[in-house]
């Protein structure tokens, strides 16, 4: 069935250009995914200090709630 798919898509080169273009950035999303675990799991590894704490909770209190 997907080779059946693929030459129906092979007839309109507009569409193979729209596949390739989502294939590149599902890609790039996939690496920005893995690149973001990467760097949650280093920042779990290592203590906030007292400064990021207080930042963090100042934070909270001055940022607007998404409504």
């Amino acid at each position: 069935m997907a080779k059946a798919l693929y030459g129906h898509l092979a007839a309109d080169p507009a569409l193979l250009a729209e596949v390739a273009h989502l294939r590149r950035r599902v890609r790039d999303l996939e690496d920005e995914v893995g690149r973001l675990r990467a760097e949650s799991q280093v920042a779990a590894l290592s203590p906030l200090t007292d400064e990021e704490l207080v930042e963090l909770r100042s934070a909270e209190r001055t940022e607007p709630v998404l409504t």
